[in-house]
């Protein structure tokens, strides 16, 4: 059977400290969603698969006027196996794009639909450059001697120049539809 990816996303979010699942998809959605995400429902079947597994311990901690909280740590064997898989080589990705899909269906479209997508998707990644540098200038003020501060702004600046250039392209995509717009 192959190993699902999100196993070794979430290896790695305990590597970091152990955590419950809130903990993970909280630590995920403030370091890595702009280019990994994982739903609560994939991150608790992948901790009590790797709880079952001896890849990872579960610890329940009891709290005064709350639910229990089960926090999951890393064992020497999830170490061995997350390591094993880092050094792996990197597969390659599919891409999938709904508004590639649509302006490869474009002549189907009006004009101002076919410039709305392109609009709205330059705006959404003009929002997400004012995300990405606050997040960096954040991680630099809290985490300044954290040894994993610099691999997680290098994984933050591939966003930045992922979205710099999808506005770049949709830039260019705005003119290339005026032209051939034009030409109907």
């Amino acid at each position: 059977m192959k190993a699902s990816t999100s196993r070794y996303a979430v290896l790695g979010m305990l590597s970091v400290c152990p955590m419950s699942g809130y903990d993970i998809k909280k630590i995920i959605e403030q370091s890595i969603a702009h280019f990994w995400n994982e739903s609560y429902g994939r991150i608790y079947p992948v901790l009590q698969e790797l709880e079952k597994q001896g890849l990872a311990t579960r610890k329940t901690e009891r709290t005064e006027g709350k639910p229990d909280r089960q926090v999951y740590s890393i064992t020497r064997a999830g170490e061995r196996e997350l390591h094993a898989w880092l050094a792996a080589p990197v597969k390659s990705e599919a891409v999938r794009s709904e508004l590639l899909l649509k302006l490869f269906f474009g002549s189907r479209m009006s004009a101002a639909e076919r410039e709305s997508h392109v609009v709205a998707a330059r705006e959404r990644h003009a929002s997400l450059l004012k995300v990405y540098e606050a997040t960096a200038a954040g991680l630099k003020k809290t985490h300044a001697q954290n040894p994993g501060l610099p691999f997680w702004l290098i994984t933050l600046n591939f966003g930045r120049r992922r979205s710099e250039s999808i506005m770049a392209w949709c830039d260019d995509t705005l003119r290339e539809l005026k032209k051939v717009a034009g030409r109907r």
